[in-house]
């Protein structure tokens, strides 16, 4: 293994201050990412090349040569340092509900649903659609795939089952992963009913896992098996896969409003680090900080802001499972100061809702553990970032709007230092 990350990065490994960040990486990028990833990942082999892009022909590989396990570097190398931290804070759909899986018990599910998908025939390469609520089962499920060397396909719960079927039959799945029910707003959604409509129409599922959430009767197949009891007949250890920086972590669909839902694959370590390095720099992610992106993990955000990124560097990120207005308009705020949040990153549409509820939803809760307020999807237009600053964040927090996830997240990163 190469040598342990270390928090926080010493920058003038890289660059004298953190203004420069943004220059140094356009200037010298093979040293800017190399040095990056050298002291942040955990590596089985050490990468030959840092990069092999190229714009023209769209051709962009990283760490070409290195051997890596995101699940390790997202569990392992923390649960060495202390296995009882808080990986996770699930906030649940019943009002004022919360429950806080630690490093070392994320691990353990990580290695039992691992050796589950292991003994259902799943092996490196395979694909394993995932269709659960936002649980820490979800994010384990995801953590088994990247562990094994399997493609993870998260499908947003509230997918039809026909979007759900076609997904499936696109990335030749031939396990789902799913759960009896979900609970969101303090409505169930059948979702193995769901799940059992669209593998109706899908030859290549072989394997349906049904986790429990309601523990709601629901009918099993032959083809179907209960998780959690799976999950108690095999080992809590499961050696990782070694990877290639280049091997495919997982497959994530788009929305579809445009045609056919097109499939985007993200390979291993090139990921892992950005978006590891844009949730410590761009949301001055500090240890003991209680990080909240209520964004659903069947997107990227989701993906990058809830599991992966935090979960590298070794956060504490909140799990949301539930909706901004339930049981009323202050949701979010009623968390913020029962669960001590630091970071609050959410998208203009619900700052834009919760404006039209009144301000009152906002000032009735103690907002004073807020530190940086993120926004991301479209451009947060002047009415939201004044309430959103003002109201939310009384004029002493930071706002980072991180729009669409493009490039221009390293800008903002550029003028959150700046500034």
């Amino acid at each position: 293994m190469a040598s342990e990350v270390s928090y926080p990065l010493q920058l003038s490994s890289v660059s004298e201050s953190h203004a420069s960040l943004y220059e140094e990486s356009l200037k010298h990028p093979e040293q800017f990412w190399g040095d990056l990833a050298s002291r942040r990942l955990r590596w089985t082999k050490k990468f030959d090349q840092v990069m092999d892009c190229d714009m023209r022909t769209g051709q962009f590989k990283w760490f070409l040569g290195g051997v890596i396990n995101v699940s390790v570097n997202c569990l392992d190398r923390h649960v060495e340092e202390n296995a009882d931290k808080p990986a996770f804070i699930w906030e649940k759909d019943e009002p004022g509900t919360h429950e806080v899986i630690s490093y070392g018990q994320l691990l353990e599910s990580t290695c039992r649903i691992a050796n589950v998908l292991k003994r259902e025939g799943v092996k490196k390469g395979d694909r394993v659609a995932i269709y659960m609520p936002a649980s820490p089962l979800l994010a384990a499920t995801m953590l088994a795939c990247a562990r094994i060397g399997a493609i993870h396909s998260v499908v947003f719960a509230g997918f039809s089952a026909e979007s759900l079927m076609n997904r499936i039959n696109d990335a030749s799945a031939s396990v789902v992963v799913t759960a009896d029910e979900a609970v969101r707003g303090g409505k169930t959604i059948p979702l193995k009913s769901i799940v059992d409509e669209a593998v109706g129409g899908c030859q290549c599922v072989q394997r349906v896992l049904v986790s429990r959430r309601t523990g709601a009767h629901v009918p099993m197949t032959p083809r179907d098996l209960q998780l959690e009891q799976a999950m108690s007949e095999v080992s809590d250890s499961c050696a990782p896969e070694p990877l290639d920086s280049e091997d495919p972590l997982f497959m994530l669909y788009t929305s579809g409003s445009t045609g056919k839902p097109k499939g985007i694959l993200h390979t291993q370590a090139g990921y892992l680090l950005y978006a590891s390095i844009t949730q410590q720099y761009v949301f001055d992610y500090r240890p003991g900080d209680v990080y909240a992106c209520v964004a659903d993990i069947g997107w990227i955000t989701g993906h990058s802001y809830v599991v992966y990124g935090p979960l590298c560097n070794g956060a504490t990120t909140v799990l949301f499972e539930t909706h901004p207005t339930y049981p009323d308009p202050g949701r979010y705020w009623e968390m913020v100061q029962r669960l001590k949040v630091t970071h609050f990153y959410t998208a203009p549409t619900a700052i834009r809702m919760l404006i039209r509820k009144g301000d009152e939803w906002v000032k009735k809760y103690d907002r004073s553990s807020l530190r940086i307020l993120g926004c991301v999807g479209e451009p947060l237009n002047k009415e939201a970032w004044k309430w959103y600053n003002t109201v939310v964040g009384e004029e002493r927090c930071t706002i980072v709007d991180t729009y669409w996830q493009t490039g221009q997240v390293i800008h903002d990163a550029h003028i959150l230092f700046e500034g």
